[in-house]
């Protein structure tokens, strides 16, 4: 039988996982534990990981129904440390952009798979080395500079390995830039390198993974893109009084809280039918109460 290899950048639509390398694992058996919230939730992810953008709308509602609850921290994966290799049917950038479209499908996030024929990045570790120099000023503005690279690589088509894209994103959502660059050239990239030795310690294969700890170590992993129920039911594991918050579905409410939502993640915490969900949306363009990004495979909504 043929031994089966993996590929960083295809990601598989079945486990809605996107795997690395496992002779790269170090079973360490580390430790995890929450502090300050009753359930920490560590999250192994990348930013061009295609399987995380389809994950957005479930972490978002997640945040929004149990957010007292839980402390989310992001850990960087390393999914594409370079293009030395050749597996999985993949051997050069060109061969991404039909999968990303693919996958863009199935999970119903607007991906544009010809930023690799475009505009290929040779690696993901420029921007997840950003995302940690972000984390050294700010971690809310952090977590902006990760949406908007995945918008600007996932919608727009631009190459995020290029400093000079990583510098219009930090710019964008508001960092000291003289810090960003200092940090992205010194500090930041042992920081990432501590994220991929603990991501190694704890066994992670691939992105998304899902650690939730509560205080005791406790554990419970949720491997791959799953069905928001199935992120509700780690956590209630951990913390079976946890009480869910009733989400206001209101527009208005919702783009108060997220400045950017797909169609996915509108129908998702609005509990808006997905079929309903784009024409309530363009009468809210239409109005100029909001705007809208058209890509090849989906919109971004933007108030």
């Amino acid at each position: 039988m043929e031994e089966k290899s993996s590929n960083p950048l295809l990601c598989d639509i079945e486990t809605g996982m996107c795997e690395i390398d496992d002779a790269s694992v170090k079973l360490e058996n580390a430790s995890i534990a929450a502090a300050d919230k009753l359930v920490k939730i560590i999250y192994f992810t990348d930013p061009i990981c295609s399987s995380c953008w389809g994950i957005e709308p479930q972490l978002r509602k997640l945040k929004l129904e149990y957010g007292e609850y839980i402390q989310v921290e992001y850990r960087m994966g390393g999914l594409l440390p370079d293009w030395n290799y050749n597996s999985g049917g993949i051997s050069k950038p060109s061969d991404v952009a039909p999968h990303w479209d693919e996958v863009s499908e199935h999970y119903d996030m607007p991906i544009d798979g010809d930023v690799w024929l475009e505009d290929p990045l040779h690696s993901s570790y420029p921007p997840s080395i950003a995302f940690k120099a972000a984390q050294l000023q700010d971690q809310s503005k952090a977590l902006d500079l990760l949406r908007e690279l995945r918008e600007m690589v996932f919608l727009k088509k631009i190459n995020i390995a290029k400093w000079e894209n990583l510098a219009v994103a930090a710019k964008t959502v508001g960092l000291d830039m003289e810090a960003f660059e200092r940090d992205f050239n010194g500090n930041a990239e042992a920081l990432f390198k501590e994220d991929l030795n603990f991501a190694a310690s704890l066994g992670v294969r691939g992105f998304p993974t899902m650690f939730f700890a509560d205080q005791e170590g406790n554990q419970e992993k949720v491997y791959g893109t799953k069905p928001y129920s199935v992120y509700e039911s780690a956590l209630l594991k951990q913390l079976p009084d946890a009480v869910k918050m009733d989400i206001d579905p209101k527009w208005e409410n919702l783009f108060g809280k997220y400045k950017t939502l797909t169609s996915k993640e509108f129908s998702e915490l609005s509990q808006t039918p997905r079929n309903e969900t784009d024409a309530i949306l363009q009468k809210l363009v239409d109005e100029g109460k909001l705007t809208k990004l058209v890509s090849k495979n989906g919109v971004l909504w933007m108030r």
